[in-house]
């Protein structure tokens, strides 16, 4: 039966992939790919042959009938992103809702992404939280923040590392210099950092120390 499966997969180490994900991606008949050779790294290190193809945030708008055709004719099809669960802040929602529509099946696997255990072992209220992956780099960007002054749960962003002081001052500017946060860089690598502190102690660290890899920013809601 024709199928599209979401297939998360590890932020960092290999090994945080489940056995049901690998056993999909070595079973599908294609495999769509954010980068062909990030993911084929991934497939080597368990033995996969599945022929892969592209499948990113330039091209989707001009593949995605294409691929539910291929479907849609028998080819049971799994969707990766470079690291995590496709969909969330990677290509994904696009293909999801093409298919929805055609009355394709869409399955995704529980798995690894980097927003939950940023947030969990950020020690802030986990109990209720919003998800606003990447802001705006300019154009909307002072528009969201300032949304979300009065935003009472705990935020979680993603962010590059050249631009996180950046976000972080902007953070304290708005929310306030002395407002709870945490941020979690190179989670599951060899280098995993999680720093604790306010807004204001933040900024300075990461001015001091610049970062690198990836970020997640959890910040606690206004109280």
């Amino acid at each position: 039966m024709s199928k599209l499966f979401l297939v998360p997969t590890p932020i960092g180490n290999l090994k945080d992939i489940t056995f049901r994900a690998v056993e999909i991606l070595g079973s599908v008949g294609m495999i769509l790919a954010e980068d062909t050779r990030q993911t084929k790294k991934l497939l080597n290190h368990y033995n996969i042959t599945t022929p892969l193809q592209s499948h990113h945030m330039f091209n989707e708008h001009k593949n995605v009938e294409l691929v539910c055709l291929r479907i849609l004719s028998g080819q049971i099809t799994a969707l990766v992103s470079d690291a995590g669960t496709p969909g969330i802040s990677d290509p994904g929602f696009l293909l999801v809702r093409s298919c929805l529509e055609r009355g394709i099946p869409v399955e995704t696997l529980p798995g690894a992404t980097a927003l939950i255990p940023a947030l969990v072992n950020s020690g802030l209220p986990s109990d209720r939280f919003c998800f606003e992956g990447f802001l705006p780099p300019k154009k909307g960007r002072n528009k969201r923040l300032t949304a979300l002054v009065d935003e009472s749960r705990t935020m979680i962003f993603y962010e590059s590392p050249y631009r996180l002081v950046k976000a972080l001052e902007e953070f304290a500017r708005y929310f306030g210099a002395d407002r709870e946060a945490s941020v979690s860089r190179e989670l599951s690598k060899m280098f995993e950092e999680n720093i604790r502190g306010s807004l204001l102690f933040l900024s300075e660290y990461y001015t001091a120390k610049p970062p690198k890899g990836e970020i997640v920013i959890i910040v606690s809601g206004k109280k």
